[in-house]
């Protein structure tokens, strides 16, 4: 093991000059302070939107090819990876395991610590096993030189995937062996090393708009309009009409008989709602253009 004093330190681990007298502070002032901080973040993702925009090109690709996205991280990285992972079937629609989340130390790190996880380089390196060639790799990373990401990145890459780093350290020596490095410069944490703070925030900025962005690129909806999502409850199923009507302008019981026309598919019954069409028409409509709405609609105009 190295000395710590050669272990050369990300901006993330870095001493804040502002936040030196943070237990001296008001809590008004103290919250005031990390406050300012955040504000931080947006500006730094906007930095990095050429890079977030080639690794969510990376993703259509691999996903509308019939492959799969996989988030490898650990800790607060790994439980931000398995949240978006999460949400993208009830929000998207999209199917269990086609974007998948690995989290250094299993399901168990999801609610307890397990910080020592993420040096196991094995573990990492085995997530290669579900991985094949033509799919994509995130690792999520805020210091930019976790083991357990660095040896799934590298083991992806041996399998022929491509690859993606979301670190919060430009500097990240794992960057080199990566397709893209998608690194908001975040700065020093409020509380020296804390990166559940700016540079964890980044990261759910990052994940929120590389998955939405993948999503909507692959026709998961139509305009801004959740037309995929699941309605497995009364609210959702409320929204669910909403959606119809504000899509299509039919009132709610015309919607509500178009859904039940298309078997519950909110997406073959905004096509039958705008051009007129049966069920199985814009079904097949739908299936001949990879799910896109627009496109759909044009084929059958």
């Amino acid at each position: 093991m190295r000395p710590v004093d050669e272990v050369p330190l990300s901006r993330t681990e870095q001493r804040n000059p502002h936040s030196a007298a943070i237990d001296r502070m008001t809590t008004l002032d103290l919250l005031a302070l990390i406050n300012d901080e955040d504000q931080r973040v947006p500006a730094a993702v906007a930095e990095v939107l050429p890079e977030l925009a080639a690794a969510v090109e990376l993703a259509v690709t691999a996903l509308a090819a019939g492959h799969r996205v996989h988030y490898v991280g650990a800790g607060t990285s790994g439980r931000m990876a398995v949240l978006d992972a999460a949400e993208l079937i009830p929000t998207f629609g999209l199917e269990p395991g086609r974007v998948v989340a690995h989290i250094a130390g299993g399901v168990h790190a999801l609610t307890r610590p397990a910080e020592d996880a993420e040096d196991d380089e094995i573990a990492g390196a085995a997530v290669a096993g579900e991985i094949v060639q033509g799919d994509l790799v995130v690792g999520v990373t805020a210091s930019g030189r976790t083991p357990y990401v660095r040896a799934a990145l590298a083991a992806a890459r041996a399998c022929g995937a491509r690859t993606v780093l979301v670190s919060a350290n430009p500097a990240s020596p794992i960057a080199t062996g990566v397709d893209v490095h998608v690194a908001p410069d975040t700065g020093p944490e409020v509380l020296t090393g804390s990166t559940r703070m700016k540079a964890g925030t980044a990261q759910k900025l990052v994940l929120n708009a590389f998955s939405t962005a993948t999503m909507v690129r692959l026709g998961r909806t139509y305009s801004n309009l959740m037309t995929d999502m699941l309605a497995s409850n009364a609210k959702l199923r409320d929204r669910q009409l909403r959606i119809l009507a504000e899509a299509t302008g039919a009132d709610v019981e015309a919607c509500r008989q178009a859904l039940r026309d298309a078997g519950g598919d909110a997406k073959v019954a905004v096509v039958t709602l705008i051009a007129g069409a049966t069920a199985d028409a814009a079904t097949r409509a739908l299936a001949e253009t990879g799910g896109h709405i627009h496109l759909a609609l044009r084929r059958l105009h």
